[in-house]
């Protein structure tokens, strides 16, 4: 069985938007080239109310793209489906797996070849406490 598992709504902070797109190179700082202005929060956050941020820790999930110290937007309001990237907590541990369902049987799956599939079974205890929407990558 999954139960799908809110916090403050962000602030507006509009930021410049550049209109030319930067496959190799530089944008133009002069001003006749910003587009507008962008907002982080408008872009990543469909569900204020619902969303809020965790840091990844460790390699199980680099297949998917998620790197340890990424920043994950995660969605509460998000319908946790067969495929979607959640943060779970399995046995009161919270952990950060693809969600697999196939008939009556629920996994979640690491994106890296070190690490098993964990199958969720009698009363282990599955809440889905939401659905990984963006991630955000330092270099």
């Amino acid at each position: 069985m999954i139960v799908h598992a809110c916090t403050l709504a962000p602030l507006p902070c509009p930021l410049p938007l550049f209109g030319s797109r930067i496959p190799a190179g530089y944008p133009s700082p002069a001003d006749d080239d910003l587009e507008g202005t962008i907002d982080l929060n408008e872009q990543l956050i469909r569900h204020p109310a619902a969303t809020f941020f965790l840091r990844v820790q460790g390699d199980s999930m680099t297949g998917a793209g998620l790197r340890d110290g990424d920043l994950l937007v995660v969605d509460r309001a998000c319908e946790p489906k067969s495929g979607s990237i959640v943060v779970a907590a399995v046995g009161g541990e919270l952990i950060l797996k693809r969600l697999k369902i196939e008939s009556d049987r629920i996994w979640l799956v690491p994106e890296h070849p070190d690490y098993a599939p964990l199958e969720i079974q009698g009363e282990m205890g599955l809440v889905v406490w939401g659905v990984v929407a963006h991630a955000v990558h330092s270099f």
